[in-house]
């Protein structure tokens, strides 16, 4: 390989860090991205420039990644980018799955696909793939299946660029001892990791911890690169650092931003240090929390082909932290919320949606549902003669709403966004067909108490991210009001729950952490109320089934962290 060393000098190694935002399937976009990305490293002198992990496929891909016509056009599209690339161009590292038998172009493992890192370098007469490195340790945990998806990779030594020799170990090859170990013994002097972490309220420190324990222990220091985006639940939060053995950051790039940032390794009597850069601050859990669902909305909005988004606007809390997150996402101007009105709907409703709108700068349209609940009870009436006003009523009201939405979706091509927090989808407090209509609900991995904090935190906060305005966006009365479906005569939540507080509190213990029944009783908890809970939980399992995506802020979201059988008549009676 041809040794660039620009206008640095020996001993000194640039690196053009390309935390970059790709689109799943999008090869020939992400492909144009990352020509983007050599050309910055090629402005600011890099000897390499470096993509995270799977960027020209995108990343989670689940079983699009093993599909072999896709994987033919991963192929193609490497070898037109090394073929592109000139002989005084920096060296480029970028991801993307491989099929078996290309990780050293000798060895046959059996039919499959490598979670693969390939590294290209210019020539005279164009470019070439220079080496391939496959991902080792497979995650299969969470939303991670990739040893279904993945083969072994096979162990590989570091290449020399510039006159350093480089490890490449792929994202989860660094949580675990033995990558980073072998790759030292092999020669290694640096660590470059290529990683697709998505985020969670506990990643960033679980991340810093894993990277701290390989520079202690292989005293080598490395570049911890990260993708950055929504994909799905999923949202890639940035964040990527350097560091040197027993010494702070050497630098930090923003968390939840594209950036690039040409940073530099230079050989010292310790070996190979990272200079110091700059130092993005890390943001507060409640900010993190609420700029993913920023993130990930504005994404699958727009990546799924969408540019506006609607929502029904009750009022109540949920729905105004979600027209808050929608406006700070996508800009007022591309969000519609609907007011519905029924004969249950209080004047104070109707104050409290126009309110939230108002402070917004969002449209509000008003459309009652009052005439077609009595049309559709008209129709019923002969079929439920004798019989109580029940349930079934007030799911009649819950399923126009979401009918009238899905119309207004349609006719207008706007995403229709859901509302229903983690509290109400854990205990299946929500209308299937009803106010669970939608493409897509940011609050879906949010507690209830979680999404009274979220509002206070951005009635006092507003950063130059946020499309919408600053100030109290979502009036005190909407978060301070007794939570209300509003389906019958003073109705209230708690007439069918626990107290959020308790609550929550109950879930958390259940769905966050595996707790035993009789553990949370011992707690303190009521066994009724702990009880009731779980069943609920086990028995709203198909409601979630058909759920809208939401976005990823805990450990145990509900979809692929948590997968359990929609049929399933075991209880935890400890």
């Amino acid at each position: 390989m041809t040794e660039h060393s620009g206008d640095n000098g020996a001993g000194r190694l640039r690196i053009t860090l390309a935390q970059l935002n790709p689109v799943a399937g999008d090869i020939p976009g992400n492909l144009e991205r990352a020509r983007e990305a050599l050309a910055a490293g090629r402005a600011a002198g890099a000897d390499l420039v470096m993509l995270p992990e799977m960027f020209l496929s995108g990343y989670q891909l689940l079983d699009l990644s093993i599909r072999p016509a896709f994987l033919r056009d991963c192929q193609a599209a490497l070898e037109a980018l090394a073929a592109g690339m000139g002989e005084g161009d920096p060296a480029l590292g970028i991801g993307a799955p491989m099929e078996a038998g290309r990780a050293g172009e000798a060895e046959q493992l059996g039919r499959g696909v490598y979670n693969a890192y390939h590294l290209l370098e210019g020539g005279a007469g164009g470019g070439r793939i220079r080496a391939r490195f496959a991902k080792h340790h497979r995650p299969n945990y969470g939303v991670f299946d990739e040893k279904r998806l993945y083969l072994e990779g096979p162990p590989q030594g570091p290449v020399a660029i510039n006159g350093c020799r480089v490890g490449f170990p792929i994202c989860e090859d660094m949580w675990f001892p033995d990558v980073a170990e072998t790759l030292e013994e092999s020669g290694a002097e640096l660590f470059l990791v290529p990683n697709g972490s998505p985020y969670d309220r506990h990643k960033v420190e679980a991340r810093m911890n894993h990277m701290v324990a390989r520079t202690v222990e292989t005293r080598l220091s490395l570049v911890y690169l990260n993708l950055m985006g929504g994909q799905d639940d999923q949202v890639f939060d940035g964040g990527s650092f350097g560091l040197n053995p027993g010494k702070p950051l050497a630098f930090q790039m923003p968390f939840f931003e594209e950036a690039i940032e040409t940073v530099e390794a230079r050989r010292t009597n310790e070996g190979w240090r990272l200079a110091d850069g700059p130092r993005a601050a890390q943001p507060e859990a409640a900010e993190a929390d609420y700029r993913a669902m920023v993130t990930a909305t504005r994404d699958y909005v727009r990546k799924a082909g969408f540019s506006k988004v609607l929502l029904g606007l009750s009022g109540g809390i949920d729905s105004a932290i979600v027209a808050a997150i929608a406006t700070d996402a996508l800009g007022a101007e591309n969000v519609r919320c609907v007011m519905m009105p029924s004969r249950f709907t209080s004047r104070e409703s109707l104050e409290d949606a126009a309110a939230v709108a108002g402070r917004l700068g969002v449209r509000l349209d008003e459309l009652s549902i009052a005439g077609a609940v009595a049309a559709l009870e008209q129709g019923l009436a002969p079929h439920f003669e004798g019989m109580a006003r029940d349930l079934t009523e007030e799911n009649i009201q819950s399923r126009l709403r979401g009918t009238y939405l899905m119309a207004l979706s349609n006719k207008f091509g706007e995403m229709l966004l859901t509302t229903g927090n983690k509290s109400e989808m854990a205990v299946g407090y929500a209308t299937i067909y009803g106010d669970m209509n939608g493409g897509y609900n940011p609050i879906k991995d949010l507690y209830k108490t979680r999404v009274f904090a979220a509002a206070r935190w951005r009635n006092t906060v507003r950063h130059d991210w946020m499309l919408g305005p600053a100030g109290e966006v979502i009036p005190e009365r909407v978060i301070a009001k007794p939570p209300s479906a509003e389906l019958r005569e003073d109705q209230k939540d708690e007439d069918s729950l626990p107290p959020y507080e308790i609550l929550d509190a109950i879930l958390e213990r259940l769905v966050e952490e595996d707790a035993s029944t009789a553990e949370i009783i011992a707690e303190g908890h009521d066994r009724e109320t702990v009880m009731k809970v779980q069943h609920l939980l086990y028995i709203s399992e198909y409601k979630r089934f058909q759920s809208a995506p939401g976005t990823k802020l805990t450990r145990r979201a509900f979809w692929l962290d948590r997968r359990y059988p929609i049929v399933n008549r075991w209880r935890d009676r400890s």
